[in-house]
């Protein structure tokens, strides 16, 4: 079987019981059941977003009621009743029976097409909407009657109220004359999107024209479930609806809107389906359609808006449990018992050559020499170190960090006395006005330091590798699978698969650089010139003598005025950006306040981090402007 980690799972696992062995349900509980609005979920329009990979078709797909029913009708399973809590936490079941019946339909391309026809937008947005109801209501009833679970018969539809007059549109309210129904209109609308030659509106098939819409008509389904008859609410999962012309989207959104809806309808799309200035903006302000988020729609985001430091501690969870899951299906991995993943990317510390530590000491001693510090204030340096060092919970507290410490305080302490008066009669060894500190800061950037000077490993371990992934669950398993590959290999040779800071190290950043070469969204080229000279500039920055950025630079701050202008005109360079953000190259802190200006900071993701060599944490960034981000993305 090829490395399951470099594909989807919704793409190459067929079987539903070989899926859900190694789907996650953190998705679940982080986007939906802690979301503010989950008790409305399923009654308003819900718009979910994300970058490609961040886990919406895997979400879509494990939500579906046939999944459901599987999950359900085998509970001594372990991983069933696992992913049974997750379930009932998002809403989808209650009291151990299904609540919700969910059926993912895949937008693709076919539907834009209609958006090309020789006819006005709201019959060309009527003929595609007429379509998507007619295709979900077919896909609703094959999930209801898959395995023989139920008979045809057996399902009830139950109507809105006042919608009786829409209820001979639909087929009625057996299950039988809606698929019927459902069928014609599926056929008609469908010979007139593949037609080589459109017809004349006025030839249209009258099933095409005549109206359709079950999403207003129908509120719940009556069903046999477990000798009982139960009642479920249906749900539309739309995704991949960035598919559509942005036009036909608008819409087709405005229609799925409605409020007396009682259809539960969710859109799931990228966030380059977005204009610049929507990407740009914070959840709480994305005003789009018309409509206003959380009055008429909710949005519920699937990468960053939110406390990020929560979002990284808990898409580590989501990463750990996939990979954990994944492992099992890599056979030379299999065989050995290794299932922990964490175990076979360890986070114990790399250490220098007591050659490489020799000339690290000798190197900390001649700027001892260059700098005049006297023995006293080493010393002192020295032991600031210590103290950090004993009471981290860091556990990289080897020898030659503790050196690179010493150097950047001398450098810094060299730096802070400079303008003082030097004494006649004593060594000059004054207070700095600002004291030295030895923090996390500092030992991060001395390890920078030691990785530019004598390539030292920066980046290894579980931690390391979920930050890289800036929350997206497909460059997580692009990152895990470059790393499992290597495995494999040493595995197959004999040797023990677990891969030391080294090796960690050399296949994340050889993976990283791979990724950035295969972009192939709008503006890719442009995105590429950007985060390599912003890289570039943060590294060199970084390296400074006295790690004046502590940790190191990952991201530049533009005045928010200029960004804020920038989205209220036609400039290209705001698609660029838009692009950039949506393909995670970047991520965007909107508002910074420090120095007494306001920023608009500018992240490099963690594959652009790795490629370059930059710090993982947060916080560091170089101030520039707008005129320098034009200049990097020429």
């Amino acid at each position: 079987m090829a490395n399951p980690f470099l594909r989807r799972a919704t793409e190459y696992i067929r079987d539903d019981a070989a899926f859900l062995a190694v789907v996650s349900p953190q998705p679940l509980t982080t986007f939906l059941t802690r979301h503010p609005r989950r008790d409305d979920l399923f009654n308003l329009p819900v718009r979910i977003l994300g970058a490609p990979g961040s886990g919406k078709t895997m979400l879509a797909t494990l939500a579906e009621f046939r999944l459901i029913e599987t999950i359900l009708r085998d509970q001594t399973n372990d991983t069933n009743r696992e992913l049974a809590g997750a379930l009932a936490g998002a809403g989808f079941l209650q009291d151990g029976c299904p609540r919700i019946a969910a059926v993912r339909v895949p937008m693709e391309s076919e539907y834009r097409d209609f958006w090309e026809l020789p006819y006005e937008d709201n019959i060309k947005t009527k003929l595609a909407l007429w379509l998507v109801q007619a295709r979900t209501m077919l896909a609703l009833i094959r999930s209801l009657t898959a395995g023989g679970a139920r008979e045809l018969d057996s399902i009830r539809f139950i109507a809105r109220d006042a919608s009786e007059a829409q209820l001979e549109q639909i087929g009625g309210l057996t299950a039988r004359g809606i698929r019927d129904r459902a069928l014609e209109v599926q056929k008609a609308i469908y010979s007139v999107g593949a037609s080589l030659l459109p017809p004349k509106l006025a030839h249209l098939p009258p099933e095409a024209t005549e109206p359709y819409q079950p999403f207003e008509s129908i509120r719940e389904i009556e069903i046999d479930w477990m000798g009982e008859r139960h009642i479920v609410s249906p749900l539309a999962m739309l995704d991949d609806v960035h598919a559509l012309h942005p036009d036909q989207f608008e819409q087709m959104f405005g229609a799925l809107a409605r409020r007396e809806m009682r259809f539960g309808r969710w859109m799931m799309m990228r966030l380059d389906a977005l204009s610049p200035g929507a990407v740009f903006r914070s959840a709480e302000s994305l005003e789009t359609h018309n409509l206003k988020p959380d009055r008429d729609f909710i949005n519920v985001f699937m990468q960053g808006h939110d406390d990020r430091n929560a979002e990284r501690r808990q898409f580590r969870t989501i990463a750990t449990d996939m990979a954990n899951r994944y492992l099992p299906l890599v056979p030379a991995l299999r065989s050995r018992g290794q299932t922990p993943f964490s175990r076979l990317i360890p986070t114990e510390p790399p250490r220098l050559t007591h050659a490489k530590l020799r000339d690290l000491a000798a190197s900390v001693d001649r700027v001892q020499r260059k700098l005049e510090i006297t023995k006293a204030r080493r010393e002192n340096i020295e032991q600031l170190i210590s103290t950090h060092l004993s009471g981290t919970t860091s556990g990289d507290k080897e020898p030659e960090v503790a050196l690179a410490m010493a150097r950047i305080l001398m450098h810094r302490y060299s730096n802070r006395v400079a303008g003082m008066e030097l004494s006649l009669f004593e060594d000059f060894d004054p207070e700095p006005r600002t004291p030295l500190k030895a923090d996390a800061g500092v030992a991060e950037g001395a390890r920078l330091h030691l990785n530019e000077e004598f390539g030292r490993p920066l980046h290894y371990g579980l931690d390391n590798l979920c930050d890289a992934s800036n929350e997206n669950a497909e460059l997580f398993l692009q990152l895990a699978g470059a790393l499992v590959a290597r495995m494999e290999t040493k595995a197959i040779r004999g040797q023990s698969p677990v891969l030391p800071p080294a090796d960690q190290q050399a296949v994340l950043t050889e993976k990283a650089k791979e990724i950035m070469t295969g972009w192939a969204f709008p503006f890719a080229r442009h995105v590429r010139n950007l985060v390599d000279g912003i890289g570039r500039d943060c590294r060199e920055v970084s390296l400074a003598e006295n790690a004046r950025l502590a940790a190191g630079a990952n991201a530049i701050g533009v005045p928010e005025a200029e960004i804020e202008a920038l989205l209220d005109s036609d400039d290209e360079l705001a698609l660029v950006l838009k692009y950039a953000i949506a393909h995670k190259a970047i991520e965007i802190q909107r508002d910074y306040g420090q120095g007494g200006k306001q920023w608009c900071l500018i992240e490099l993701s963690g594959i652009v981090c790795l490629a370059h060599g930059l710090t993982l944490r947060r916080g560091g960034f170089l101030e520039r402007n707008l005129a320098y981000i034009r200049e990097m993305a020429a």
